[in-house]
Parts: C-alpha cells; structure tokens; sequence
C-alpha cells in the first residue's frame, strides 16, 4: 500500500537536467545513431551546401540526417511529424540539438540528397560486415509490393490521354481565337482563364506519359522472341519469293531465246507452252510461305499486344497497378536479397509486377555486395545458395549463371507436400528439362530441408520495413525518389540490426 501520492511540482526551474547528455541513457538508440553518423562519409551531404552568402545559417545537414534516420528508426517518415517531435520528444530534441527544423527544411533535406540518401546503404553495410555480419552461405530473395505516393483513381488509359490532350489543344486554340478576336493578332492580352492555367506542366507530362507508353511498347515487340523469330521468317520468305521470282524469269528468257532459234532455222518450236513468272507452280509455293509467315508475324505481334488499353498515372507516371493478397495498389514492386544472419544485402524496385525479372539485377547486386565485404573484411565470403519463391521461377532464371539456387516451382504447401508424399533421393534422370532437374532437387530431404528456410529469413525484413519504417507508402514521387527512400530504409533497418548485434556482443 502506498504511503501517498509523489508531488507533481510543473513550476520547478529544471524539469530536465541542464546536460543533455544526461537526458536519456547512455545506450539508448539516439546515441548510437548519432555517433554511427558521425563516422560516415558525408562529403556529399556538405558539398551541396554553399556557405559565406547572405542570410541565416543554414541547419548542419549531418544533424538532418541524424535526425532523419532516427525517425525512420522509430517508424516515422513525416515531415510535418518529424517537426513536431522536435519540439516534444526527448530523443528528437537531442538529435536536433533543441534548433528545431521546419517540415519544410526536412523535406527539402530529403528532396535533395535523395542520391546520397540512397548511397549510404553501401556505408552502413560495410559497418555491419566489419562487425562480423553478412554470412551469406545461404541467402534469399523476395518482392514485395509498396505503395506509391498516388491513387488508383489518377490511372488514364492511353486513348483517355490522347483525348485529354487534343481537348487541351483544342481549348487552348479556342482561347488563341477568342483572344486574337478581341485583342487583334499582335496583342497578348491578359493570361488565360484559371481553368487553362496550367503551373505543374500537366499537357506536357500527358505528352512525355503517351511518348513513354509508345517507347516500351516499341522496346517489348523489339525484344520479343516470337516476334523476332517471326520477323526473320518473313524476311527469309521474301528472299526465297524474289530468288524463286529471278529464277523462273531466268529459266522463262531462256526458253524464249531457245525458241526463236529454233523458229528461225524452220523449226515447231519447243513442246509445251510458257508460264508466266507470276503464275509457276514455284514461285505461287514461294509466295504462299510468304503470306504464312506474314501471317504468322501479325498473331505473334497481337499476342504481345497488351489485351487492355496502356495506363498511366497522372500523379506519378513511374508507378504501375500491382496485384496483391488484398486487392490492387498503385506502387512499385520492391525487392531484397537478404543474408542468413537478416542483414539486408542488396535492395532495389521497378514497375514490373512480376518478380522473375528482378532474379539477374538483384543477384548481380548482391553479388557486388559479398565482393565489398570480402575486400573490406578479409573474410572468403562467397554466396553460396540463393533461395526464392515460384515467383522468380523461369527457364532463364533456372539456367543462368551465377551462385547455386533453390527456386519454387510452386507454393509453399505444394513444394511441402511433394516433398513428403514423393521424395527424391537419387540424381534426377540425365534427359531431365531445368524444371525437372529442380523439383527433383525439391523434393529430396537437403532441399527441401534448405528451402524451408527461405520465409524465415527474408519476410520478417520486409515485415520491419514496412511495419518497424512505417514503410507501407513512400513520401515522394517518381521512381529514383522512391528508389532512394526504399534504400534509405534499408540501411536503417541494417543500422538496426547493427544496433542489437552491438548490444548482444559488445565484444
């Protein structure tokens, strides 16, 4: 039973001691960021800022970016936020050293350094090998889908934008006329009407929206197979057709040379009658083959061919819609390469939905990754297995070169269960495709036993950027932009696990 209630005294003249380093502890999470900070390389962060002009001093940008990894650290990615916990939070008031930034400051910290930003994931790394991190014996590969900083319903097809555009045009040449009517040709005028202004650029960024859609139109029927396959038919058709064409007009000539001789010293004349060009029982098969190639050609093209009209988003044109387990989201399709002991090792995005694409990028990435630990560490660090889901599973990525790899070829439960009711033990069969050379792999004890590990070691990340970072949308638009704050949550998240690795084995 308590003797009483403690005094709440809120006039007292210290409510905090006067050092701030007597705020918090001495291993709380503040302190570590700022001295991991104050180790890095930040040239470039201070090489941007130009000093000696008139003015106020500007805010120390390693103190933003101290601040700003800390927020991130604890799951808060807002500028207006950051701002305000600046003001109230202990922690936040250590990092800013009590100067308290403007949310505009951060964001334009932020804007600016997004390159930076995204490089520092290389440092922290680093950090963490030289602390004995990066085992990469066994590493995995996942995607997951984050939204982008725009809405579903900003999404136009390409014949929405090409009518939004000519009614653009044409408004704007009725406005021309109106004016030229009642102004005279040689005079401006006032401005157009508010409904025309137009300060963000939207007629131009519809153009650049239907000039990119056209662009990766043209580069996926370049870098078709099937088209080009067909195309070189087509092309090897039309020589036989003109070859077959010069032949029988060759073989026609000459029989008419033979006839006129034989007419000239009295003879009838060859048996038989003469067959046009056109008409040879050659040059019609020529021509055929021809016409089922060209044929052949129109159904791969319209097979490549989207079956739905082209969007984009007219908020962030980067983005795509992507499918998820809860619906669709307008985002970006991120990937991590993670390492056995959970340290992130590579971590980029794109704006394809599928992952099978991301295999050769994020394993050459992981790849440069080991090399910098090796060169940095000593340490023979090699990647020895790379463990995916079904998602990554294709003909290209099963063959390629590279590190030894498990890849699904279906669920989680279907792969458990073959394993279990049909095990493999002996070397598949000599004959056997990639696809069966893996399933068979899948199916025996060590692979199915290796590849169990692959959700335990790449999910939980995911999980902590998107629930530990709040990293469930990004702030800013554009890929580079999200790019470089989906990288600079890793290397937060990285920094982190530095943090507990520091403060399980202080040795």
């Amino acid at each position: 039973m308590a003797k009483g209630f403690r005094p709440v005294d809120r006039d007292q003249r210290f409510l905090l001691p006067p050092d701030m380093r007597h705020w918090l502890p001495a291993d709380h999470l503040v302190w570590f960021v700022l001295d991991i900070v104050a180790g890095l390389d930040l040239t470039g962060f201070r090489a941007r800022r130009r000093l000696g002009g008139a003015g106020r001093a500007a805010y120390d940008p390693v103190m933003l970016l101290g601040v700003l990894i800390y927020a991130y650290a604890v799951g808060q990615r807002s500028s207006r936020q950051i701002e305000r916990l600046c003001q109230t939070d202990v922690a936040f008031r250590i990092g800013c050293a009590q100067d308290v930034p403007d949310h505009s400051t951060i964001a334009r910290f932020r804007a600016q350094h997004q390159t930076g930003l995204g490089e520092l994931f290389t440092q922290v790394l680093l950090l963490c090998a030289r602390a004995g991190m990066g085992r990469v014996g066994t590493i995995a590969i996942d995607g997951t889908k984050i939204a982008a900083n725009a809405a579903l319903s900003a999404n136009r097809s390409e014949s929405r934008l090409r009518r939004i555009a000519a009614e653009i045009l044409t408004e704007a040449a009725a406005v021309d006329a109106a004016e030229d009517e009642q102004y005279g040709p040689d005079r401006r005028g006032d401005e157009l009407p508010p409904q025309l202004a137009d300060p963000t650029g939207r007629a131009a960024r519809i153009k650049q929206m239907l000039e990119g859609i056209a662009a990766e139109r043209d580069a996926e029927a370049a870098g078709s197979e099937p088209i080009r396959r067909a195309t070189d038919r087509v092309e090897r058709a039309r020589d036989a057709l003109a070859g077959t064409r010069d032949r029988v007009a060759e073989r026609n000539a000459e029989r008419a040379r033979w006839e006129q001789l034989i007419r000239a010293d009295g003879g009838r004349g060859l048996s038989g009658r003469m067959v046009p060009v056109e008409q040879h029982y050659d040059v019609r098969q020529a021509a055929a083959r021809l016409a089922r190639a060209e044929a052949n050609l129109t159904r791969a093209r319209k097979a490549t061919d989207s079956p739905r009209d082209t969007k984009r988003n007219l908020t962030d044109p980067d983005s795509r819609i992507m499918p998820t387990r809860h619906g669709w989201v307008q985002g970006y399709n991120c990937q991590l390469v993670v390492s056995s002991d959970y340290l992130i090792l590579a971590a980029d995005l794109h704006n394809n939905p599928g992952d099978y694409r991301s295999w050769a990028p994020m394993i050459d990435q992981a790849g440069d990754a080991t090399r910098a630990i090796r060169r940095a560490t000593g340490r023979r660090s090699r990647i020895g297995t790379v463990l995916a889901d079904a998602g990554y599973a294709s003909t290209t990525n099963l063959t390629a070169a590279g590190p030894d790899r498990l890849i699904a070829l279906g669920t989680r439960h279907q792969q458990h269960t073959a394993a279990r009711t049909n095990p493999a033990h002996d070397d598949p069969p000599p004959a056997a495709t990639a696809r069966q050379r893996m399933a068979h792999r899948l199916r025996t004890p060590t692979g199915a036993a290796r590849y169990k590990r692959r959700a335990a070691l790449v999910e939980p990340v995911h999980a902590h950027l998107k629930d530990r970072r709040g990293l469930r949308r990004f702030s800013r638009r554009g890929i580079t932009a999200a790019r470089s704050e989906y990288r600079f949550a890793a290397a937060v998240t990285n920094l982190l696990r530095l943090h507990t690795q520091l403060a399980t084995n202080p040795t």
